[in-house]
């Protein structure tokens, strides 16, 4: 059974305030960078898939013509997984070393904030 007027439970809230760190110039500069190169880099490839399939759906011939023993379709269908697997690579490089190292170093200093307001909690 419920209760009509049930008793509000004090919960303990941290006083960090996580949407001052998410509006901070760092978490923000953080974010531009990781979507300058995110989403330039998925309308391109979304851009070349849609090339292919619209290729192999209206042009037959072109897809047909012989190329090195395969034929064009069978060859821009492998250029699909080199362009995907070329792309992660990208991607697990540049956050390695753009990405990674910032959002260390911002987690850092929200831990430390934390660290901090558990200390004057006590």
């Amino acid at each position: 059974m419920s209760d009509e007027n049930p008793t509000p439970v004090e919960t303990e809230v941290s006083p960090i305030d996580y949407e001052e760190f998410q509006a901070s110039p760092e978490f923000q500069d953080l974010k531009r960078t990781l979507r300058r190169f995110v989403f330039p880099l998925t309308a391109a490839f979304l851009a070349w898939f849609l090339a292919y399939v619209l290729l192999g759906a209206f042009a037959h011939d072109f897809m047909a013509q012989p190329l090195l023993g395969m034929n064009v379709g069978l060859w821009l269908g492998l250029l699909q997984f080199v362009t995907t697997f070329g792309i992660t690579t990208a991607y697990v490089m540049f956050a390695n070393r753009r990405i990674d190292p910032r959002t260390e170093a911002l987690r850092a200093e929200l831990e430390d904030r934390a660290r901090g307001a558990e200390g004057a909690e006590r």
